[in-house]
């Protein structure tokens, strides 16, 4: 295969031939939740590459779709997780701390791990240069920092706008994880030009973004899905452990109808015993201490035919 028909992040590595994966405790999967809470513009800059929005700016229509999530969904989200005994890993457009203090303050009374999704969902990395990148990875830092009192660990790029070079950058700024790509139901290494990077399972399949919005899917159709997701990944985790991240959005999942629904999925999941309820964070510590250094290397034999 040509160099230039792969990403050159990773090396290919079948499913069924890899070393085995332990979690914690026997579990067979590491199961975490990853609520993305976002801050949109309603008259965002304009982008070369890419529109903020669908409608003439200033688009009062979707930007009222997506504040619902922050004004009620987020709390009902919360509400929720609080009963299920969730400990979630935050999704962040970091300009909620300014703008919304309320929702900081709630996630980081909670304990939540908050990752990077950017300053807002409105501005995209398409286009930055490497300095410009850089600088934007180390001031999302240093707000999580100011605000959580944590040390970022993932990164979910806004919108998923990534460029060439941002898993080298991510790596450079020592960052743990990325969720950008997303090739696989166990963790991976990325191959960076220094440091160490990995990346962690996200869903844009299990996922209330695609599943209730672009599918269309009723709400007792998602909460099959995330059963059957689950159902096949906690079997597959027999043999070697699996993750399964379920990420949701309170301007989605927030709505009053879908709540129950979703609460029914979570507590399915949770009732299994050799589940690992963890962040993302704890998946990529774990790995890094009991299982990257041999993936790397099985990799590297793999992708040199030995």
């Amino acid at each position: 295969m040509n160099d230039a028909e792969e990403p050159g992040l990773y090396h290919y590595s079948p499913y069924n031939d890899r070393p085995r994966i332990t979690w914690p405790n026997g579990a067979r999967i590491a199961f975490w939740v990853a609520p993305n809470v976002e801050f949109y513009e309603l008259d965002p800059p304009r982008h070369r590459v890419r529109p903020s929005w669908w409608r003439p700016h200033p688009d009062l229509v979707n930007y009222s779709i997506r504040d619902y999530g922050n004004r009620v969904g987020f709390w009902r989200m919360i509400e929720m997780l609080d009963a299920l005994k969730i400990k979630a890993s935050i999704s962040l457009n970091v300009a909620i701390f300014e703008h919304l203090p309320e929702i900081g303050k709630a996630m980081v009374d909670r304990g939540y791990e908050i990752f990077s999704h950017g300053l807002f969902n409105t501005r995209y990395m398409y286009d930055m240069t490497e300095e410009q990148e850089l600088a934007f990875i180390e001031l999302v830092k240093a707000q999580v920092k100011k605000h959580a009192n944590q040390e970022l660990a993932g990164w979910l790029s806004p919108a998923l706008s990534n460029t060439p070079q941002t898993m080298n950058l991510l790596a450079k700024a020592g960052i743990k994880y990325t969720l950008d790509l997303m090739i696989d139901d166990q963790p991976q290494p990325v191959l960076v030009n220094e440091g160490r990077l990995i990346s962690v399972p996200y869903s844009l399949e299990v996922n209330d973004w695609t599943s209730l919005h672009i599918a269309g899917a009723p709400p007792r159709e998602y909460t099959r899905i995330i059963k059957a997701q689950f159902d096949r990944l906690y079997q597959e985790g027999a043999r070697s452990g699996t993750v399964m991240c379920l990420p949701l959005h309170p301007w989605m999942i927030g709505y009053p109808h879908r709540v129950e629904p979703l609460y029914e999925a979570i507590d399915y999941i949770m009732s299994h015993d050799k589940v690992w309820h963890c962040t993302g964070r704890e998946i990529a510590d774990w790995f890094y201490a009991h299982h990257y250094d041999a993936f790397l290397a099985q990799q590297a034999r793999a992708a040199s035919g030995l």
